[in-house]
């Protein structure tokens, strides 16, 4: 597969040129990080991404084959960005097919999800989770139920969720289709999904609109991210461009672009191969977890999410046995510590993981349970709660206030409270044993 901007930088780096453009450092290598020679603007020949016609067009093109969609588009703001576009469209479906101003989404949604409705003014019904806070797995009879007597422009989920379960997307897909609805998924995870040797990247499964975090699991810079339309979403696919140019920098990176760019011929050449090696030393090393007295968590291939209560430790503790010993995990909270892993590790790092967590000495299992999330009640619309005047105050006095947007850390960036919702004795629950210190609130009128 060919590799379009790279071929651009890396010809342009070599011709001598001198740079009277942007940026400053002028492309002399070595100045700040050793990759400034390929760290450019829109000069011609370069393309432009919101207007691509040229170089970057024939990349994402080269992008949207290999995931086998309609059409892929580049972000090089990762997939918040695309969320923001992603929703933009979902208020085009809905404008021009007589639907609901309104996303039926399951709770587990990042924080990008809650600020970018607000600010479209789409309206927001959740389905809660089964689980924790965290984990949003969520089945189609419940969607199904959700839906029922309604027209929602969209059903929003994000599959694979941060500790790594997986919804029926299929099964989703069947009922957002009976019902009219899109189905819009936020797969920051699991790109690599695609190149399993069973293929479960959400598009296959039925997902109308995804973004891939690409740089979450694939050799790809920070910041890289696809926004995919499946192949009956073909119109919707002709807004895409608008919808990333009203939320994106009109300076993205060439770097970032670069990397996207040169992922496509690893991922053509070889990245199945490699994944269909390295997937079954993964489960092999969950087994091992798991005969030691850990319990586990989600499906997703790549990822170990553990629980080490059962074992004496809180999921921060086994965090920190595990930085001493040299691993350094992706998140951790009280209940789990979640471990990414990919054939760049290399195949002793799934071993070098079970060797360091079999040797920690088991202590009595630890009985605290998270918080059970209950609903909470819709107190302001949440656009206006978003543009309010607000102000921030410590989490325990934030009891009774209405929450002005979402004030939590990444990861795992999953809000206890949304904007316009009223902050009750369950969320002070919940961020005492989340440790969130500090609660965004609308200012009362004296």
């Amino acid at each position: 597969m060919n590799t379009p901007i790279c071929d651009f930088l890396d010809k342009y780096a070599l011709s001598g040129a001198e740079r009277l453009h942007m940026p400053g450092h002028k492309g002399v290598p070595g100045a700040l990080c050793g990759a400034e020679r390929f760290d450019i603007t829109e000069i011609p020949g370069a393309d432009s991404l919101y207007e691509a016609c040229g170089i970057i067009a024939e990349s994402e093109k080269n992008a949207s084959s290999l995931f086998g969609t309609e059409a892929t588009f580049y972000s090089t703001e990762g997939s918040s960005h695309c969320i923001r576009a992603m929703l933009y469209t979902a208020l085009l479906y809905s404008r021009g097919n007589a639907r609901e101003n309104a996303i039926l989404a399951v709770r587990n949604a990042h924080r990008t999800f809650v600020t970018a409705a607000a600010l479209l003014g789409l309206d927001t019904e959740w389905v809660y989770p089964r689980d924790t806070m965290l984990s949003g797995t969520a089945g189609a009879e419940e969607i199904k139920n959700a839906l029922e007597g309604r027209r929602f422009a969209a059903v929003y989920i994000t599959s694979p969720d941060y500790l790594g379960g997986r919804c029926d997307i299929a099964a989703i897909s069947a009922v957002c289709r009976e019902n009219g609805a899109l189905l819009l998924c936020d797969n920051a995870h699991g790109a690599y999904l695609k190149f399993l040797p069973r293929d479960l990247h959400p598009v296959a499964l039925g997902a109308d609109i995804c973004c891939d975090s690409a740089h979450k699991t694939l050799p790809v810079l920070t910041g890289g991210a696809y926004l995919h339309f499946a192949h009956g979403a073909r119109a919707l696919a002709a807004h895409a461009r608008n919808a990333l140019s009203l939320f994106g920098s009109t300076s993205p990176s060439y770097l970032i672009l670069r990397s996207l760019d040169s992922a496509n011929a690893l991922l053509a050449e070889g990245f199945k191969a490699e994944l269909a090696r390295f997937v079954p030393l993964v489960d092999a090393a969950k087994e091992t977890i798991a005969s030691a007295g850990y319990a586990l968590y989600g499906d997703e291939p790549l990822k170990i999410t553990v629980m080490p209560k059962a074992r004496g430790y809180t999921g921060k503790e086994l965090a920190r046995e595990c930085e001493n010993r040299g691993i350094v995990c992706d998140f951790a909270d009280p209940d789990h510590a979640v471990f990414m892993l990919s054939p760049a590790n290399g195949e002793l790092a799934p071993q070098k993981l079970c060797e360091a967590l079999v040797s920690l000495p088991r202590r009595a299992e630890i009985k605290k349970r998270p918080p059970v999330v209950t609903p909470k009640k819709q107190a302001l619309p949440a656009r206006e709660a978003l543009l309010a005047p607000c102000e921030t105050v410590p989490s325990r006095e934030a009891l009774g206030r209405v929450c002005a947007s979402p004030l939590v850390g990444c990861p795992p960036a999953i809000p206890v409270v949304t904007c316009g919702e009223l902050t009750d004795e369950n969320a002070l629950e919940l961020f005492d044993y989340y440790g969130i210190g500090n609660c965004r609130v609308v200012l009362k009128n004296e």
